[in-house]
């Protein structure tokens, strides 16, 4: 299991696993986040309860997640670095397990400056594909 944190990140990190759950299965469940991130039910229970709170999700009879208008742009933002990041650095040759580790670690930390001008440059250089 990993280890648990309480901070900007962490709901970084469920938002973006919510949004990918959403994506893969069309509905997101607690069971399957805590999968997801290898976290313990009750601390999936804990922060959607502070994602609750905070406006970025809501939870209906079922139980089922929805991501909130505020959740999916922060989200969304974390899924895409971590989407260009992981395929920059494979593109550069590293493996993939290793790839996607290392961009679920950057994409929270870099700057949006940095991120840009990544992007600009990932762009100028990579070929048109036709």
């Amino acid at each position: 299991m990993k280890p648990e944190r309480n901070s900007d990140k962490t709901f970084e990190d469920y938002l973006e696993a919510m949004l990918m759950l959403k994506e893969k299965n069309g509905y997101v469940r607690s069971i399957d986040v805590a999968t997801q991130l290898e976290v313990t039910k009750p601390s999936v229970t804990y922060t959607t309860k502070r994602l609750k709170e905070r406006g970025y999700i809501t939870m209906d009879q079922d139980n089922l997640i929805y991501i909130t208008d505020e959740g999916m742009k922060i989200a969304t933002k974390i899924y895409n670095r971590h989407k260009m990041l992981s395929k920059f650095f494979m593109d550069l040759g590293v493996d993939e397990t290793t790839a996607l580790e290392d961009a679920c670690k950057i994409e929270h930390d870099i700057s949006e400056t940095t991120f840009d001008a990544l992007c600009k440059y990932v762009e100028k250089h990579t070929p048109k594909q036709k």
